[in-house]
């Protein structure tokens, strides 16, 4: 969640470290901090607020270190204040640490470190960790021990074999001004390899255009870097051989260029996302998908019986329709869990069960638990992930990388299209491996390469949506109705509504609102109905229907043209007619951009909303 950028080498470190937390500002953003070495001391400039507000202290200051750690925050333990902002300064002024995760024997620590004479200054269990540290440290300076890396990563280790929880760190030290520390347990950390300096971040965004060079850091893991040089060892102290990846894509991929917000501009990225998404994954013959990750043979997924989704948030939503395609076009049952649920129930799980997990970071923490207690329990695990490397990935059985580049909004748009437009192709994939006929695989494959030119088609209404986002954006409820395939689009409509707009909004099956929803209908609580055409088109009129005969304002979204009523919808936003493989797809754009329009016009940062974080690292 919170973002972590550390430097060290040739350059003066504060602007280095502030464009790299404001190209993580979208991690977390409750308050932000440096830390620089100066003078054999430490200058620690931090503040509630925006990375801005620190930038201008900073720039006042005009610090000029080579070495330093920086920190956006997302608050876990204590409130949104300066004390609280990172980095923390140990008790003797000696250390300074960045720290994502929970320590969740914070308070035990804490009541040692009081016992022994330490005082703290802030709520946070960051100050607590880093209290021990410079503790352990100190004490064997005072035994003997000389002030250098060894010594330092000795207490380090001592520290961490202590800690309940997760964390990913930044350390420096004043004893040690051209070196800088780190180490992983839960929390993404990587390190960027440059020439005579060198990079920590908790996302290779941070430091995008100075290097392509990266190791990912495994659980576990120390990093001791110098400008010239860096080891990795394990907590144990034993010796690692690092793994340098280069990565593909260049900084402009996570600019702005002419959009206002990413959101935004991911919405219109949407159609290279479902590209690359497709990109190679088609069958010679145009009969099936193919995927060349799963490490899983043709035998081997015909003996699978049930299917596992799972995933949390808007990966959730994703698995949902996953469950819909792959039933219908696959014949294979298919569960979807909470990630979040699922390693604390104890569900029956059937021999023959495959285990997909859904994360657009492939770091998100109740998924990634997931994920091992599915591995502990002997099963297959495949995974959905748009971040080559990330440990979801290194962790998994195979898998499926989306290919849609980073994705900076908070409100996930790209990663989410192209996740459930890859459900599609697994359903087709499966499908043909069992029952599905050849010419059926043909139509599915011509129809999902249709989709890419229908959802440019449906973004050149954005006026139009954004017209009608007008006439709603005063209200405070909100209803979102589908059926079938479309409820877990209504669902993931109602989040994107209440997520950035911050707009009550939920989200049914359209035959569910007689059962209760339907005491919410009024003039003061618009709803959203999709009505496409197909068995149960006139059922989803008719629930229309019933909304306004109740004085409910609506809007429909329908592919049905003029099969749709005139003047039974407040208004409609039609969308093209397509083979019910892509109906998703096409159904979730409208829903994308209206929700942003709200947001936009009633003055809520649509990037940063507020109390979310992109990627979500703490349980």
């Amino acid at each position: 969640m919170c973002g972590i950028v550390g430097y060290v080498g040739k350059q003066s470190a504060s602007p280095v470290l502030l464009e790299g937390l404001k190209r993580l500002e979208y991690r977390g953003y409750d308050s932000a901090g440096l830390a620089l070495w100066e003078k054999g001391g430490f200058e620690v400039y931090k503040k509630t607020g925006r990375v801005e507000v620190v930038g201008q202290l900073v720039t006042k200051a005009k610090p000029a270190s080579n070495m330093g750690i920086s920190h956006t925050r997302w608050a876990t333990h204590g409130g949104v204040t300066d004390a609280n902002a990172h980095p923390h300064v140990s008790f003797d002024g000696k250390l300074a640490l960045v720290h994502n995760g929970v320590i969740e024997n914070f308070a035990t620590l804490k009541r040692e470190l009081s016992s022994k004479g330490i005082e703290f200054k802030s709520e946070t269990d960051t100050e607590v960790l880093v209290n021990l540290i410079a503790y352990l440290y100190k004490s064997a300076i005072d035994e003997g021990s000389e002030r250098d890396s060894a010594t330092l990563l000795t207490a380090m280790r001592a520290a961490l074999a202590q800690v309940e929880g997760t964390y990913g760190i930044g350390l420096i030290c004043t004893d040690l001004p051209d070196q800088l520390f780190g180490a992983r347990k839960g929390s993404p950390l990587v390190i960027g390899i440059g020439r005579k300096e060198n990079f920590l971040a908790s996302d290779i965004a941070a430091f995008a255009g100075r290097t392509q060079d990266v190791v990912y850091m495994h659980d576990n893991e120390v990093v001791h870097l110098r400008a010239d040089d860096f080891t990795v060892t394990t907590i144990q102290d034993a010796a690692v051989a690092p793994v340098i990846s280069h990565i593909d894509w260049e900084v402009e991929n996570s600019e702005l260029g002419s959009f206002k917000h990413y959101m935004l501009k991911e919405i219109f990225e949407q159609p290279t996302a479902l590209e690359n998404a497709m990109r190679g994954r088609f069958s010679q013959d145009g009969s099936t998908a193919q995927f060349g990750g799963l490490n899983l043979d043709a035998r081997e997924l015909r003996q699978v019986d049930r299917i596992l989704f799972l995933g949390c948030g808007t990966a959730w939503h994703a698995c949902l329709v996953a469950e819909y395609l792959i039933e219908k076009y696959a014949r294979i049952p298919v569960e979807v869990e909470y990630a979040s649920e699922f390693r604390y129930r104890n569900a029956p799980m059937f021999r023959n069960t495959l285990v997909f997990v859904v994360s657009q970071s492939g770091e998100t923490i109740d998924t990634l638990e997931a994920q091992r207690e599915a591995k502990r329990k002997g099963f297959r695990v495949l995974g959905i992930t748009n971040v080559v490397s990330s440990t979801i990935a290194r962790e998994n059985d195979g898998g499926i990388y989306q290919h849609s580049g980073p994705e900076i909004g908070v409100a996930s748009t790209k990663a989410f299209i192209s996740q459930i437009h890859i459900a599609g192709m697994l359903a087709l994939y499966l499908g043909r491996m069992r029952d599905m006929s050849f010419s059926e695989g043909g139509e599915i494959v011509k129809a999902l390469k249709t989709v890419p030119g229908m959802v440019a088609q449906i973004l050149t209404m954005a006026d139009q949506i954004e017209a009608i986002a007008r006439k709603y954006k005063d209200y405070e409820d909100f209803l979102f109705l589908g059926r079938q395939l479309m409820f877990p689009i209504a669902l993931e409509g109602a989040l994107k509504l209440k997520e950035i707009s911050y707009i009550h909004a939920e989200g049914y099956p359209a035959a569910e609102m007689k059962h209760g929803p339907i005491a919410l209908i009024s003039p003061k609580c618009p709803t959203l109905a999709f009505a496409h055409k197909g068995e149960i088109f006139k059922k989803s009129l008719s629930n229309i229907q019933e909304i306004k005969a109740r004085k409910g304002p609506v809007i429909a979204i329908t592919n049905a043209g003029k099969e749709f009523p005139d003047g039974l919808a407040d208004d409609v936003i039609h969308i093209p007619e397509c083979h019910d493989i892509a109906m998703a797809t096409l159904s979730v754009i409208p829903v994308q951009l209206l929700s942003y329009y709200i947001a936009v016009l009633r003055g809520c940062d649509v990037d940063k909303p507020r109390n979310l974080a992109k990627s979500v690292t703490v349980e």
